[in-house]
């Protein structure tokens, strides 16, 4: 049998390839198929914009946090089974960490997909041609099967696109209207209710506009190949089942979906640090990163889940914390009262933004993540780091990985689906 299958890549950010990817994911979910989501990179929050889109999880495809080999047991697994799978890339087609390592190309390669090429239009029109071939022949081993354009502005101006498509060797699949309905909502959006109404009637809008000027058959012909198989996997022994403990709500949100996989066969429970008033019973506590900054007063107000996490800190409870986690573990954020277990206060005041993959060295064990925030840490130093970290190209950073008693606490978003995470407490 045979599944659709593509990379949706763009000349550059800022192209659209969230709008285009949203409303494409919708509009096949609306026709009654099975679309699997996944994101090229380390992005946590499109592949929550995926998931209301697709009513399914989204997964994370990236070469750096993780092995080729495992990136493709990945798409075999939450692939198969499905009528199309829809892989939005990161930056521009080439964009990677180092050179094309990493990138939406460098996906397309390792598993063997076809790209579907999104093209911004505003301001340009035939010259769109030399951009068109120079992404195309770039690399033999990336197969551009067709180009979509976005922010077009008339049929006319869509004609002069058109004609540029076919003078550089490419299939032209349509386009997406110039619209202001198609801003792309604020990332910053969380998963309260009257956000996801925002982000839902977004989607709408997107799927329309595809709908409207795309070819979609075509385009589902173009990408079709053999269905990916599920990779046969061996079931994972455990000596003891844990008790684990997952902070999920609008507050905390940033989680990766293999990683809450990998703790099988363990038993997850998930509690919301904005509405309860106690953590569950549980051998760990996972707090991951989020948006603490916008729900601060109301997670001030939740005194007695703040004391519950505290008192389990403070009795050497196993905690992780990133991020937006860390910061609910803090004295407080800008006079908002947080949980007191680190001797730290964190401030929005004045950052500046952080962000690059990271290799953490915690002993004799390694572990590989992405730091993206604004916040900062008003003391630092008030705790020695636990760690070192470098970036992708070694050279050591200032990111410290906290750790108190048996909690661990840093800006780095961990991703440890393939090498677990258990054993930093020795499990």
């Amino acid at each position: 049998m045979n599944q659709s299958s593509f990379v949706i890549a763009a000349t550059s950010s800022g192209c659209g390839k969230t709008t285009f990817s949203l409303g494409l994911m919708r509009l096949l979910r609306d026709r009654g198929m099975k679309v699997g989501p996944f994101k090229v990179g380390p992005d946590y929050i499109d592949t929550q914009f995926h998931g209301v889109a697709c009513g399914r999880s989204s997964v994370n495809l990236d070469t750096f946090m993780a092995s080729e080999n495992h990136v493709r047991t990945l798409f075999s697994r939450y692939g198969a089974g499905n009528d199309v799978n829809v892989v939005e890339g990161v930056m521009g087609m080439f964009d990677g960490f180092d050179r094309m390592r990493g990138s939406s190309a460098d996906v397309a390669c390792l598993l063997g997909l076809p790209v579907v090429l999104l093209v911004n239009a505003a301001s340009t029109a035939y010259s769109v041609a030399a951009t068109i071939h120079g992404f195309r022949s770039f690399r033999d081993d990336v197969g551009v099967v067709g180009v979509v354009f976005n922010r077009v502005a008339s049929e006319n101006h869509f004609s002069y696109l058109k004609a540029a498509c076919e003078d550089a060797g490419a299939e032209c699949l349509g386009y997406i209207g110039r619209s202001e309905g198609l801003q792309t909502p604020s990332r910053h959006l969380g998963l309260a209710l009257s956000a996801r109404a925002e982000m839902e009637g977004f989607i709408v809008r997107a799927a329309e506009a595809v709908g409207k000027n795309v070819d979609i058959e075509r385009l589902l012909a173009l990408t079709s190949r053999k269905s990916v198989e599920m990779p046969e996997e061996p079931a994972r022994e455990i000596s003891e089942r844990l008790r684990i403990a997952v902070a999920r709500d609008e507050a905390f949100n940033f989680i990766y979906e293999e990683n809450l996989r990998s703790l099988a066969p363990h038993e997850l429970v998930f509690f919301s640090p904005l509405r309860d008033s106690r953590l569950p019973k549980a051998d760990i506590v996972y707090l991951p990163g989020g948006y603490p900054e916008l729900y601060a007063d109301r997670l001030e107000a939740n005194e007695s889940m703040r004391h519950s996490v505290a008192e389990y800190a403070r009795s050497g409870g196993r905690v992780l914390a990133e991020c937006g986690g860390m910061i609910y573990l803090t004295c407080d954020i800008d006079g908002h009262a947080m949980s007191g277990v680190l001797p730290m206060t964190t401030t929005m005041e004045g950052a500046r933004l952080s962000l690059g993959y990271r290799i953490v060295e915690l002993g004799d064990k390694k572990l590989r993540g992405h730091e993206f925030h604004y916040s900062r840490l008003t003391n630092p130093s008030a705790l020695p780091s636990s760690s070192r970290q470098f970036n992708v190209r070694g050279v050591e950073v200032d990111t410290p990985l906290y750790r108190y008693k048996n909690t661990f606490a840093g800006y780095t978003h961990l991703y440890w689906g393939e090498t677990g995470i258990l054993n930093i407490w020795n499990l």
